[in-house]
């Protein structure tokens, strides 16, 4: 059966491609049966007659957002805190230039920010309450029980030195009921108020005046009983000091008698009245209103329902007559301060509560049923899972120089594409003439590089993407080989493999590229010198135009042959010439040029020379159209992931399709190698199990790890069957117009693009599919080599760290995160944001609370709140590792109480160097590159224009 080689109309990526029967599928060749088809879009970025790189859309953006008030206010802010230091001065000490002096003084501002935060919780937790209610320790007012002492009118005095024959009487008293009250023994002085009354209270005249055997007010003033009045009191050092008030003060529990009267405070002794009186007096509103009043402790609310005339005259008279003291109580500004410093610290202790019960409630009930083997239902819901695509024969040939094809390269050169996928047309031929005809089947399988698979299980398409700089032969192969031995079919992964310039790694033979083109079988169809093509990189000016090789064949292991595919970026030629690093972008341009790839696939975007040399190799090596891929898996040239691993993440996109990204835990590879690795082993297992599981609850994990995470770059709609049903996710336009971006003018937009691309993806994510899911899925594990000196650490730490920063600055202001107010991701953000900034005035400050409270002893509750809360951090990780652990608790807990020896570390050392250094972007000693200090080298302008040209990809066939 004749099969047409190459349909060449343009058409042929319309919708109504899917429409057709099955039987017309099969028939072609190359049909993109995935692609998203979108009416063409103006391509602001492009000049379709020169082909010359003008600014992306996302630089445009950015241009405009400089006109906005925000940056401006923050530049002068920024002028404004860091004014007491001007540029001279600043020039003298070796900062020069607009952009780095910007940075210096936006760094300083920052600086300045979180040392105000941090100030402020020292002054909050160390100072609040002092200022507030100065020495709570000390008593304001004598204890009204306190021991060998007695009441008299209301004042406490001491019986100890009491003159005989009174110190037999009154010092047992004192020493059986402490306070107890005797004004009863003394005779009354003039009391106003009460003469004005008639009530029996007001005129009870006390027995010992019947008797005339009173005791002397005035002889007790003077001092001839030998009793003295209690006026100052000794606080917990020692020191004596003045009371404020002399008036005794008794607590709640003392002030249990029926014969006392509280109101408003204030506590009278009706204990005589009672005596005298012990029935109610009939017609007499102050008795009723007294005896109602005594029922309750407190007769406040009996008083305030009482007329205003008889409520003031009986308490008038009540104050003279009979008050023994007041009611001990903080004043209003001492119990403001408690209530505030315990709301704080109840706030902190319960979020940390309540991360730890959902991290362990996602352990047990959640993570395990996200990455079990999909239902049969979910498997048979793809539409496309029977859809074979055959392989076209590939062949060498050369377009006319004067093709629209042309791709324009430094000094004016002419790059043309290694291959064309159909024979060279006549001058007649046209891009909407006849599709020419293509041999059998049969025939195709003897010419291509693998036979077509008959694409039957359910299985997604992934592309592992390995993004390579400067690591060894060993790191690499490792990473490779375990992606290839991952429990998946091989037809349904592929290897994109990104080398991010021509490098020689720091104690390697060889370069980057050549170590991973010798680690490959190379596809003969393709040979091993295929031609660079040139692609729009990230990058100011002529760093904007790259060009990289794409090799393609296979990675074989273990009889396993699966598809892989190579880019290596190599410059132009005169970068090659004046480069220490010629093609070199970074880790987010390599990113890139696989996103960029599959949303142009997708989408039906113009692509540039290498978009379409990488989509006919791909399409040649796996028999489908790169369309078809759904996932991207992203790890890092130095992780070894574990053969289950791929499996269980791809369970978890079948499972749930409103995941759009999620990581597996990474594990240390080298943990025992030095104490500096040794103090990270359980950091990694407490972020992971304790952080992205409290996380993952909420579907919000705001950080992937770039070293091992996966993606989906497309979705399907609900209910949708049609290439017109999928929604870009991962390529969506609006993600990779602010990822794009390289026109950064603030040290804020260089912390998020230069230093923590990863973390500033997985930020995008969230900003624009807030209703989708960030998962973390602990059954997926992957291994990696951490630092194991402390300079490295250190310069790691401090991008990861001011890369949290900016983040969690952009995460903040995203309002329809999930959950709402406390109870809410953008809450925990802001938590996490403000714990970042304070984490080393916090530390510092619990141990200073905990060394005092074990020097002074108990003051007050809130004294012993720091202490309770280092116990949580303690202990806490300790019974999440029982709780949800698979290995011996015992090894977890020897890692344990390494990290926290090391917590001055984590939480002083590293942030504080971090925030100091918010104005350095460069990755330190992290990657080294033989003949390149930390910095980098920089390209010389060949001063020639270089030019990228964009076509479709119909123009290309």
């Amino acid at each position: 059966m004749d099969i047409d080689f190459l349909q060449r109309d343009p058409s042929r990526r319309s919708r109504n491609t899917l429409r057709r029967k099955v039987s017309q599928s099969k028939s072609t060749l190359s049909r993109r049966s995935r692609s998203l088809n979108r009416p063409d879009r103006a391509q602001e970025n492009l000049n379709n007659n020169t082909g010359t790189i003008l600014a992306s859309s996302s630089a445009a953006k950015h241009r405009t957002r400089k006109g906005s008030s925000f940056p401006g206010l923050w530049t002068f802010s920024s002028w404004v805190l860091s004014c007491c230091f001007p540029t001279p001065l600043l020039n003298a000490v070796g900062i020069r230039g607009d952009g780095p002096l910007q940075a210096w003084r936006e760094k300083f501002a920052l600086c300045v920010i979180v040392a105000l935060m941090s100030g402020f919780v020292v002054f909050f937790n160390l100072f609040f309450q002092s200022v507030l209610c100065p020495d709570p320790s000390t008593p304001r007012a004598p204890k009204g029980d306190t021991f060998g002492t007695l009441n008299i009118r209301g004042r406490l005095y001491n019986t100890s030195t009491a003159v005989q024959p009174y110190l037999a009487t009154w010092d047992p008293l004192s020493r059986r009921s402490p306070g107890a009250d005797i004004s009863y023994q003394f005779t009354q002085p003039e009391m106003p108020s009460c003469a004005k009354l008639s009530n029996s209270f007001a005129t009870l005249r006390y027995p010992c005046e019947v008797n005339v055997t009173c005791l002397s007010l005035s002889s007790l003033a003077a001092g001839r009983y030998g009793l003295s009045m209690i006026n100052s009191s000794t606080d917990y050092k020692g020191q004596v000091k003045n009371l404020t008030s002399l008036t005794p003060a008794y607590s709640w529990d003392v002030l249990s008698n029926s014969t006392i009267l509280v109101v408003r405070g204030i506590i009278y002794n009706l204990a005589v009245y009672y005596r005298q009186f012990p029935d109610p007096i009939p017609n007499d509103r102050a008795d009723a209103l007294l005896r109602k009043a005594s029922a309750q402790l407190d007769g406040t609310i009996h008083f305030q329902a009482a007329s205003s005339s008889l409520r003031d005259s009986v308490l008038s008279c009540l104050t003279e007559k009979y008050q023994i003291g007041v009611v001990d109580q903080d004043p209003v500004e001492c119990i403001t301060s408690n209530v505030v410093v315990l709301l704080v610290y109840a706030m902190v202790l319960a979020v940390t509560l309540i991360r730890f019960v959902l991290s362990v409630f996602f352990s047990w009930f959640i993570a395990g049923r996200l990455a079990r083997d999909p239902a049969k239902k979910i498997l048979e819901s793809d539409p496309y899972r029977e859809f074979k695509a055959p392989v076209p024969a590939l062949r060498h040939s050369t377009l006319p120089t004067d093709s629209d094809s042309t791709v324009f390269v430094e000094g004016g050169g002419v790059v043309a594409p290694a291959y064309s996928a159909v024979a060279p047309q006549s001058s007649g031929d046209s891009l909407h003439s006849p599709p020419r005809k293509a041999p059998s089947v049969a025939s195709l399988s003897t010419i291509s590089n693998q036979p077509a698979p008959a694409v039957a299980d359910s299985d997604l398409y992934v592309s592992l993407l390995v993004t390579c700089y400067s690591e060894n032969e060993e790191s690499l192969r490792a990473t490779i080989e375990s992606l290839a031995l991952t429990e998946y079919n091989n037809a349904k992964k592929l290897l994109f493999i990104v080398a991010d310039g021509i490098i020689t790694g720091k104690g390697n033979a060889k370069s980057t590229p050549d170590i991973l083109i010798d680690m490959l079988d190379l596809d003969p169809v393709i040979g091993r010198d295929p031609k660079p093509f040139a692609y729009q990189a990230v990058g100011h000016d002529h760093k904007k135009y790259n060009m990289a090789k794409v090799y393609c064949g296979h990675y074989v292991v273990n009889d396993r042959r699966v598809p892989a595919v190579l880019v290596v970026k190599c410059g132009g030629a005169a970068e090659a010439e004046s480069s220490a690093k010629p093609g070199n972008r970074g880790k987010r341009d390599s990113q890139l040029v696989l996103m960029n790839f599959f949303n142009r696939v997708m989408l039906n975007e113009k692509m540039t020379p290498l978009d379409y040399d990488m989509f006919r190799k791909v399409h040649h090596l796996t028999g489908v159209t790169p369309d078809f891929y759904e996932l991207v898996l992203m790890v890092d040239a130095d992780t070894y992931v574990e053969p289950d691993s791929l499996r269980k993440m791809v369970n978890c996109m079948h499972n749930d399709q409103r995941i759009m990204g999620l990581c597996g835990e990474t594990k240390i590879a080298n943990k025992r190698q030095s104490w500096v690795t040794a103090i990270q082993v359980f950091e990694y297992y407490m972020s992971h199990h304790l952080g992205k599981a409290f996380e993952s609850t909420f579907g919000g994990v705001t950080c992937l790890p770039g070293c091992f995470c996966m993606y989906r770059i497309k979705a399907r709609k609900a209910g949708g069957y049609t290439s017109a049903d999928w929604t870009p996710i991962l390529v969506s336009p609006k993600i990779l117009e602010e990822y794009c971006t390289d026109d950064v003018d603030t040290l804020h937009h260089k912390n998020l693009l230069m230093l923590g691309e990863d973390r500033f993806l997985s930020t995008l994510m969230l900003r624009h599919f807030p209703k989708r899911r960030m998962m973390f899925v602990p059954s997926a594990v992957c291994r990696t080599v951490v630092p194991e000196r402390f300079g490295t650490l250190l310069s790691q730490r401090r991008r990861w760290i001011n890369s949290t920063v900016h983040n969690l600055m952009e995460l903040v202001k995203v309002n329809n995160l999930c959950g709402t107010f406390c109870f809410s991701m953008q809450f925990v953000v802001f938590l996490d944001l403000i714990g970042t900034a304070v984490f080393p005035a916090s530390l510092v400050i619990t141990y200073i609370m905990i060394v005092e409270s074990a020097i002074t002893g108990y003051k007050s509750v809130t004294q012993f709140l720091p202490t309770i809360l280092l116990i949580c951090v303690i202990f806490l990780p300790a019974i999440l590792c029982v709780l949800i652990s698979r290995g011996p608790v015992i090894n977890h807990f020897m890692w344990m109480c390494v990290y926290l020896l090391s917590l001055p570390i984590w939480q002083i050392v590293l942030p504080l160097y971090s925030f100091w250094h918010f104005d350095d972007f460069s990755w330190g000693a992290t990657r080294k590159v033989d003949g390149v200090d930390g910095r980098g080298a920089t390209m010389v302008r060949s001063g020639k224009k270089e030019k990228v040209m964009f076509r479709k990809w119909e123009e290309y066939e």
